[in-house]
């Protein structure tokens, strides 16, 4: 009973990120880093415990929802990227609502398995720290590898020419290997020479993620003009329970793993976990990549709350670690207790939300939402990081084109991340910068 004030902030945030989530490309964490600079300068108005709460209800509500403006806007970043393609595909079918439905029982199913798992977690992920802390560098080494050799030669049947038939089997990979390159390098100049200003450094991602998922594919909305089908509500859904149990299994496999392991993003997990239970079916996909995006943002800070075994990996735990450590199993237990109510409240908006989005893509020309989409993500770059982000993500842009043009998986674009974290781990961070003349 003592943790009953700590309701209220948690629905605050869950009803704050719902809102939030509907405005392409906005993140949670750029919000969440207002949050708790004000926090820090305010120490008065809101207390530690509260804040903690206000923030998971963001992060569940956000984790939730973004799926929304993903889907129906067209704006994804690294966690939604692979939800779009699908989902698009519904959406050009009229089902966006069943795309957006799918991919919130996906996340319903991650509040289970993070229900499941809360007395043996502490256990469990304890454990395996200890076990791969010492080895992350060539773990992620080995992801790197496996997503380039993803990308295998396709075609290659086309042309008069060997060499005709050369190209087209290599320029799709040539395109994801170049993109992953030109992607690491930036990520490289963003860790230690970024232009943007060291008092909003807590966002100095954003510019990049957006000149590399959510550009260009806004300006590929506007320059196909793409004419979006009247959508139909359906009351129902076409997925038995075994199919959804097949998702949340292979959602969780993914977003899990992307939850503990430092770098590796929701898409990335979900990508290696579709690989390892060998998913073929759209709908088993949505669910997956709903059930990984949630327990890759939720399940990150839920590991904040282990009393025994705290793991903080990046994202809101790690900017929140700045100012706060909980204490006690109680709180812990409280945490779980408000993943479960705001996921569920989060839930019921989502499916609302999207009934908005659809009216609203009915009543306004898609272009129209387009540009204003656009609008809003220089305008988001500018505000949180100033001229200096603004150049990032003009030089990201054409980085993020390459797989629109070419059909490489846009995946590649996260070497802005796996790149210098993993030379950085390897301790070969400052040595390759060195050679590219940046420090």
């Amino acid at each position: 009973m003592e943790y009953l004030y700590l309701v209220p902030f948690a629905i605050a945030g869950t009803l704050l990120a719902s809102t939030l989530a509907l405005v392409p490309a906005l993140h949670v964490y750029n919000i969440a880093g207002i949050f708790i600079l004000f926090a820090l300068r305010a120490q008065n108005f809101i207390a530690p415990d509260e804040l903690a709460m206000l923030l998971l209800g963001m992060i569940v509500g956000y984790a939730m929802l973004n799926t929304i403006s993903a889907i129906f806007l067209g704006a994804p970043d690294d966690s939604t990227v692979f939800i779009v393609l699908p989902g698009q595909k519904y959406l050009m079918l009229s089902r966006g609502y069943e795309a957006a439905v799918l991919t919130g029982i996906g996340a319903l199913g991650g509040i289970f398995i993070l229900i499941v798992l809360t007395p043996f977690a502490a256990t469990i992920f304890g454990t395996v720290r200890g076990i791969v802390l010492p080895h992350l560098h060539w773990i992620l080494a080995v992801i790197v590898v496996f997503m380039l050799m993803g990308e295998w030669p396709k075609g290659g049947d086309r042309g008069k020419t060997g060499l005709a038939r050369l190209w087209d089997a290599w320029k799709g990979l040539g395109a994801g290997i170049l993109t992953f390159i030109l992607s690491g390098i930036l990520g490289i100049v963003l860790m230690y020479k970024s232009p943007v200003p060291l008092e909003n450094s807590f966002q100095n991602l954003l510019p990049a993620f957006v000149g590399l998922f959510a550009v260009p594919w806004v300006i590929d909305n506007i320059l196909s003009g793409t004419e979006i089908p009247k959508q139909h509500i359906s009351n129902t859904f076409d997925a038995p329970p075994s199919l959804i149990a097949r998702g949340i299994f292979s959602g969780a496999l993914g977003g899990l793993f992307a939850a503990f392991f430092p770098v590796v993003t929701g898409g990335i997990g979900g990508y290696l976990a579709g690989h390892a239970t060998a998913q073929r079916d759209d709908r088993v996909f949505i669910i997956s990549q709903g059930a990984s995006k949630f327990l890759y943002y939720v399940g990150a800070f839920w590991l904040f709350f282990l009393p025994t075994t705290r793991i903080t990996k990046g994202g809101m735990s790690g900017m929140l670690a700045t100012i706060y450590t909980p204490q006690g199993p109680g709180l812990y237990y409280v945490a779980v207790a408000m993943i479960a109510v705001c996921g569920v409240l989060a839930f019921f908006l989502l499916l609302g939300y999207a009934r908005f989005a659809i009216w609203l893509i009915q009543k306004v020309n898609y272009r129209y939402i387009s540009f204003a989409t656009l609008f809003v993500l220089v305008a988001l770059v500018y505000f949180f990081t100033g001229l200096g982000g603004i150049a990032i993500m003009l030089v990201a842009t054409p980085i993020g084109w390459l797989p629109v043009l070419w059909g490489s998986r846009r995946m590649n674009c996260l070497g802005v991340l796996l790149v210098p974290i993993t030379l950085n781990l390897a301790g070969l961070g400052p040595t390759v910068a060195q050679w590219l003349r940046i420090i």
